[in-house]
């Protein structure tokens, strides 16, 4: 049986608990867990779901977040503030604080982050975007076809239903193609449709294009934002992430999402930090 909106293992993993005005607890769980830190799409999630409370707008529009300190499984505080509010757009922070061994409180992640309220939007669209060419779902491979990605934890693909495309993934085979790009169809293995708060998901959800660069390891996101642009129709998603220049041990992710109408869902760029030699 799918499971729907609001009932699935994703919203109940990604819950906060409001302990008081702009104060929210949660645990984070393990199962969405990569090497040994927290996915970042996933945190970005919890936080967008702490925000969607705190301002009078239900959608996130636009999310920067900068990550300060890996994330672990277990208890998190998140703090949020309201910045502005308006008629169509409202603005707010938030920040997700753990404890370190010496029982000091340390900010994980930080987000600003505009909401509004997508079913008002227009449905005009002008574009020269184009959905990417991805096979088939049935001639894509997921994480069950081939080796663990990496050493370490792997559990966040256990709550996806990734098939990647055959161009991307050179590296699990040991052969790389050495083109910064990463193609897959997204969903969350329960069969949960998507919504504007597991796009924040979906962005980051992919093995990393350093990759097929022939880089392997951690690539730690260390800014992410995402431009949330229509309400997904029911169906699996596909995601085209692409990296054009790697320099000095940082790359770019420039990430697009669409749904099952050929729509631009979600768009994204994240700077993350890369292990060279």
């Amino acid at each position: 049986m799918r499971a729907l909106i609001g009932d699935s293992e994703f919203d109940r993993d990604t819950a906060v608990t409001r302990r008081e005005p702009g104060v929210y607890d949660i645990d984070l769980s393990a199962g969405w867990t990569i090497i040994s830190a927290v996915n970042g799409g996933y945190l970005l999630a919890v936080l967008g779901r702490a925000l969607a409370d705190t301002l009078p707008h239900p959608d996130p529009f636009t999310v920067s977040a900068h990550y300060l300190t890996a994330s672990q499984p277990g208890p998190a505080v998140v703090r949020t503030e309201t910045v502005r509010t308006g008629r169509t757009l409202s603005t707010g922070q938030a920040s997700l604080f753990q404890f370190d061994d010496e029982g000091n409180e340390v900010e994980r992640i930080r987000v600003l982050a505009s909401y509004g309220d997508l079913g008002t939007l227009p449905d005009d669209v002008r574009t020269t975007a184009t959905p990417p060419p991805i096979p088939p779902l049935e001639r894509c491979f997921g994480p069950e076809d081939g080796p663990a990605p990496v050493d370490g934890s792997s559990a966040i693909t256990e709550r996806l239903m990734l098939k990647l495309d055959p161009a991307t993934v050179g590296w699990a085979l040991g052969a790389p193609s050495g083109k910064g790009e990463m193609r897959a169809w997204f969903g969350l293995a329960d069969g949960r449709d998507a919504d504007p708060l597991s796009l924040l998901l979906a962005v980051d959800a992919l093995p990393p294009t350093a990759f097929e660069l022939g880089l392997k390891g951690w690539v730690p996101t260390v800014e992410l934002t995402v431009h949330v642009r229509h309400r997904p129709a029911p169906g699996p998603l596909r995601v085209s992430i692409t990296t054009r220049n790697l320099a000095g041990g940082f790359l770019e992710e420039d990430a697009e999402v669409w749904d099952s109408t050929d729509r631009l869902v979600a768009q994204s760029r994240q700077l993350a930090r890369v292990r060279l030699g």
